[in-house]
Parts: C-alpha cells; structure tokens; sequence
C-alpha cells in the first residue's frame, strides 16, 4: 500500500502517479479528492454469486443483489446460471439474464451453465460472451439444472480448451456422499457436516485434476472447505495443470463446533468445518494453492431455511454485501495486508473471469472500479440494514472490519456509506 493520486476521466483511470506537494497542485483542478488515512483499492470483482433473476426473483433479484453489493465494495459480479428459471444453459436463457440485469448498479457478467445433455449449447454461449462455465458433479437442488457425469466433461473440456474458457465445478463425488438418516437429530448440525464428508470433495477433485491433465483444459474448482483437497491441489500446481480454486468468507470465519443446534443460517455445500479446516484455508490461500475468495452468494426465502432441521434447509449463505468485512477481519488478525487481500477479491477473480483488461487494478487504462474504505473500524453485522432482499445470514451479530465510505463504477459514484 503507498500513497498515490489516480486521476480518472471518462469512467477510466488515466495515470496513477505518486502524489504533489500542496505547492504544486494546478489551481484549475476540479473534484479534487484527498482521502486522508482512507484506502482506495480495486473494486471488489465477486465471481459466484446467485442473483436467482428470471424466475426466483423472490429469493434475490439483480435491483437487491447489486445494492448489496455496491455497499461492500463490489464493483462486478458473475452471476451464476443457475437457481434462475430458466438457467443460464443456452443462449435465450443468458439474453432473459442481460434483459433481467439492465440497469444494475453495479457490472454484471454471466457464467454459462453445463447440464447433461447441452454439449451443442457450449460454443453458442460462448460465442455471446459467457465468462466460462459452471457445472455440478453432484446434484444441485434444483431440478432444471441437471448434475454431470465424466462423460459430460469429457465432451466439453475440449471445447472448452479451444475456447480458452474456464470450467467451474461444483466438486463433491455423489458416490462419497452419505443419505441422512430418519434417525439423526435435524437439529444437530453435524447432522448435516456427517452427510458431506471431506472425502467428496478430495474424490470430486482428484478426477478433475486427471482430466485436466488429460485434456490441457483451465479447471477451476469453486468453494473449496476441504483440507484434505488442499494438498492435491498443490501437487496439481506443482505440475503446472492449469487447476485454480477459490473458497469463501464463510469458510474462513465460521469453524463447526460454533454453530448453534438448529442455526440453519449456517448450512451450505460444501459444509463448514472445524477450526483446523479454516486454518488449513488460510494457509491455502497465503501459499497460493488458493487463488482467491469469493461469496458464494446463495439467499432463498427465510422459510426455505427450516429453522431446526438441517436436513430439510436450503444450504446457501447470504453474504455478498459483507464478504469484504468478513474476509478483512480474518486476515487483519492473521497478519496478511491490504495488498493481499487486493488480490484475492479483486484481481484473481478478474483473472479467472478474463476481466482482467477492463478491472480488478488500479493500473492506467482501466475502468474506474474503485472503493474507498477504512479498514480500520470495526463494526457488528446488524441483518437488518442489509440490502440482500431477505435479512437472513449467519454474519448477523459477528463482529467484522472494515467499513465502506464510497464505491465508484466506471467512475460513477454508485453507493455512499449513509
């Protein structure tokens, strides 16, 4: 971190230089800001977020995801193809998202989606400019978007590669998973933490890195939880295989032995785990083997999350409104920087979604995405003053730091700390 002044015209930066003297400011300069002890960092580029619109515009929408997001600092979102109806699995699907997202506050690009059986709709999809593609190899809790199989990926991983896209996979082995009994406490959340053990993850992902392999093609797996995952995805970056993973702010703030009997809020897929997991995380992440941090912004109706029953709860967490404070918080205690954190939400997620040109630096020539924070306070999650559509999320009382003032896109000023 280092003082500068960023000079932006026309929604772009135009020169990053280090700062003038008082004395030698032109008198003729207009707008002139002087942040003080406030940080300007890169907006905040968020790759998995589930905005639900066409469709289950209830559960979110585009007119609360992108206020949610413009208040913690996120300039982009990709949005992900499914939990709207219908998905984004051909090319009518995407134009209903476009039409469904004019308007937001804030940049929004689209993930293509991967079912059994739409290999025809990869290169059409990609030709209208989906960012890469998302699939699940197990089921997805939600029936119209259908769960892969090896066969699937074996048809699109070429394609893909040719394409020089990304394939995002929801990597947990069905096989590995476990049915909940009728005889399990709902309550209890190692109920629902027994019926995802790590073994699914570390089977889903060594079977990708072997494709990978095989086929040359940039697999990237989304919300990784999983220790045991961690050490085949450093062989696999050892060998050189384009394989990148993320995880998310909720993996590295919340530990299982803290989660209340009943606190649905706190259920999601892959689960959360123990404390030892959530340091194995951050570790991940300070080494490289991870390569970013994203929200896995999942929200659904309060009564979808049965309060008290682990087994029948929708699993996703809300959070993309707070991902930056959340993820600040842990890393300010854990001794990593500004600069770091920089680059784990705004220039790898950039990356990943080939929006690297446009945003995710501060660097000359880029569009002025741009937040302007303090990191310095701290501050309790009050749900109610969230902009998510529903006020439901495990963050609801956690103290978090960080606090948003200003967040610019393309230049225009689209949210203002109240």
């Amino acid at each position: 971190m280092k003082a500068a002044d960023v000079r932006v015209a026309d929604g772009r930066i135009v020169s990053v230089t280090s700062p003038p003297a008082p004395s030698e400011l032109p008198p003729s300069i207009s707008d002139l800001r002087d942040l003080g002890d406030l940080v300007l960092m890169p907006g905040i580029v968020d790759t998995h977020v589930h905005v639900n619109e066409p469709g289950r515009t209830e559960w979110e929408g585009f007119e609360t995801a992108a206020a949610a997001a413009a208040a913690g600092g996120v300039t982009t979102i990709v949005d992900m193809p499914l939990n709207s109806v219908p998905p984004t699995i051909d090319v009518p699907a995407l134009e209903d998202k476009r039409r469904a997202a004019h308007g937001a506050r804030v940049n929004v690009e689209f993930w293509g989606g991967i079912v059994s059986g739409n290999t025809r709709e990869i290169e059409p999809l990609a030709d209208a400019g989906v960012r890469g593609f998302k699939c699940f190899l197990s089921p997805s809790g939600v029936p119209e978007f259908a769960h892969v199989d090896q066969n699937d990926l074996i048809a699109a991983l070429p394609l893909l590669r040719r394409r020089r896209l990304p394939l995002l996979v929801h990597a947990e082995w069905p096989a590995s998973l476990r049915t909940i009994s009728v005889s399990a406490d709902p309550r209890a959340y190692a109920t629902w933490l027994d019926s995802r053990p790590e073994g699914a993850e570390r089977d889903a992902i060594a079977l990708l890195i072997v494709l990978s392999r095989e086929f040359g093609a940039h697999v990237h797996i989304v919300h990784v939880a999983s220790a045991a995952a961690l050490r085949l995805l450093r062989e696999a970056r050892a060998e050189g295989l384009p394989v990148t993973a993320e995880t998310c702010p909720h993996y590295l703030t919340f530990s299982a032995d803290e989660i209340p009997p009943g606190a649905t809020e706190f259920k999601c897929a892959p689960p959360i785990r123990d404390a030892a997991t959530r340091d194995a995380l951050w570790q991940g992440l300070a080494d490289g083997t991870l390569d970013l941090i994203a929200t896995d912004h999942s929200p659904a109706p309060p009564g979808m999350k049965h309060p008290g029953d682990f087994a029948r709860a929708w699993g996703g967490i809300a959070s993309l409104e707070l991902g930056l404070a959340a993820v600040w918080a842990g890393a300010s205690r854990r001794g990593f920087g500004l600069e770091q954190v920089s680059r784990w939400m705004a220039s790898a997620p950039a990356a990943l979604a080939g929006l690297a040109s446009r945003t995710g630096s501060i660097v000359p020539g880029l569009e002025a995405d741009l937040v302007v924070w303090d990191p310095s306070v701290d501050w309790t999650v009050d749900r109610q003053r969230l902009r998510q559509r529903h006020k439901l999320t495990p963050y609801h009382g956690r103290p978090v730091r960080g606090r948003v003032i200003e967040t610019y896109v393309r230049g225009r000023l689209v949210y203002r700390d109240p």
